[in-house]
């Protein structure tokens, strides 16, 4: 297939610019990947499309302040996004400045921060963060949340707070798993009291999920790599679900990129690793039964993956239909639950 097989229109109106008043409040259209039926729904009859002995499987990786701000020494505006903490005091980042930083220079950024270019990296920056002990400290200090370029005001501390899901633990993202932004504690209580299992992965979504495709032909196409862990328990809860019965639902293109790739080589694996897993049409899936997932950009490699799970005209349907009836797309949107479709 051909990325221009993956567009749709979009109205700008309907790209949520703030998140619903409450986080259980969004809508949730219901997608048959085997049927194609349609249903409209609100977020908060989730538990009514669950049943005790499914497992729920949601990535509890937490959002870093990843951007930052500052000049470089010659005077030039400079942004900084980073991408990966390498180690104490060095990362990988995407700098935005009117001419490229050369590899030795210094970038004064905010709160006194200041970083020195060791050099390039593909698309990024390696930077060192000077008489740092602990980026990830620095930057809950100097940065604010980098928030999707689709939405068009700066980071305030509304965003602190609704651009994390109630459950975030493990620092390292820079783009939130937004399908878990809907639930809150109340949500997690009812499921675990229906008899639903929780399970965890942590992915730390890279900045480059928001990167364009490039080409034409998706076999062209690199996908960045994204560090993944699935502990032994979550293992532990899948093969369980299954010899009951019960349903693996991934909450998010991210749990399901990570349990997927943990699955390449046939059975389900623990362990940490890196991935590039690139889903299109024609993938079979391993593991996932059901996906609970936000609306994607036109063109974007995660459209393609919803449209490999649920078939390619179901999805096109569908994201007809949430255009017709005014859902509230992306990161702060509304959600989709979809059964997969056949394969």
């Amino acid at each position: 297939m051909k990325l221009s097989d993956f567009d749709y229109e979009l109205p700008p109106a309907l790209i949520a610019q703030h998140p619903a008043v409450e986080r259980a409040a969004s809508r949730l259209l219901h997608l048959d990947g085997r049927s194609g039926e349609l249903a409209d729904r609100q977020f908060r009859d989730l538990p009514n499309l669950l049943k005790a002995g499914d497992v729920l499987v949601m990535n509890d990786t937490r959002v870093i302040k990843a951007r930052l701000t500052g000049r470089k020494e010659t005077g030039g505006q400079v942004e900084v996004l980073v991408e990966r903490v390498l180690d104490h005091d060095r990362a990988l980042v995407q700098v935005r400045a009117s001419k490229t930083p050369r590899a030795g220079s210094r970038l004064l950024l905010s709160h006194g921060a200041i970083a020195q270019v060791l050099g390039r990296a593909g698309e990024f920056f390696e930077l060192r963060f000077l008489d740092c002990t602990d980026v990830l400290a620095l930057l809950e200090r100097a940065g604010s949340a980098p928030l999707p370029p689709y939405i068009t005001h700066a980071a305030d501390t509304d965003d602190d707070e609704r651009y994390q899901t109630v459950y975030a633990r493990t620092p390292g993202a820079v783009a939130a798993p937004t399908a878990g932004l809907h639930f809150d504690d109340a949500m997690l209580a009812t499921l675990k009291a229906n008899g639903v299992t929780i399970a965890w992965v942590t992915l730390h979504v890279g900045a480059g999920t928001f990167q364009p495709v490039r080409v034409e032909n998706l076999d062209e196409h690199t996908m960045h790599a994204e560090w993944y862990a699935l502990p032994q328990a979550t293992v532990d809860a899948i093969a369980h679900a299954r010899a009951a019965g019960g349903r693996v639902v991934a909450v998010g293109t991210t749990s399901l990129r990570a349990l997927e790739s943990a699955a390449a080589a046939g059975a389900l694996q623990p362990g940490s690793a890196e991935t590039r897993l690139f889903i299109v049409p024609g993938y079979r899936f391993r593991v996932v039964d059901r996906l609970l997932t936000n609306f994607h950009l036109p063109r974007s490699t995660l459209l393609m993956l919803v449209s490999a799970f649920a078939g390619v005209d179901n999805i096109r349907r569908a994201y007809a239909h949430a255009v017709a009836q005014r859902y509230r797309f992306f990161s702060y949107g509304d959600a989709m639950m979809i059964e997969r479709g056949d394969q």
